[in-house]
């Protein structure tokens, strides 16, 4: 147990099942939010391949992680470690940031 909170750099055991909550709802709200956003812009997999559709659907689904990720982790309580951990992401990914 102390491994998990060191790796995930919680403060108690409390911490890291708030951590874990914010990263379960954020998946699972990320998946269920694409649908409709793909659906938005009409596109569906009865409109193209589905060779296609997934991909892309993947693809919608990493910016509506990243962006709910901020905001479920502020409705936690939780803003600055997840502002800290989307930064340190963001760096590895090659965006500069303040």
């Amino acid at each position: 147990m102390q491994k998990l909170l060191n790796t995930f750099h919680a403060e108690s055991l409390f911490h890291l099942v708030i951590i874990f909550t914010v990263f379960a709802v954020t998946g699972s709200s990320a998946v269920y939010v694409a649908g409709p956003v793909l659906d938005f812009f009409a596109l569906s997999p009865e409109h193209m391949s589905a060779w296609l559709y997934w991909p892309l659907r993947i693809a919608i689904i990493f910016p509506i992680y990243q962006c709910l990720l901020i905001i479920v982790g502020t409705a936690f309580g939780q803003f600055r470690y997840f502002w800290a951990f989307e930064k340190k992401f963001l760096r590895r990914m090659g965006v500069r940031l303040p």
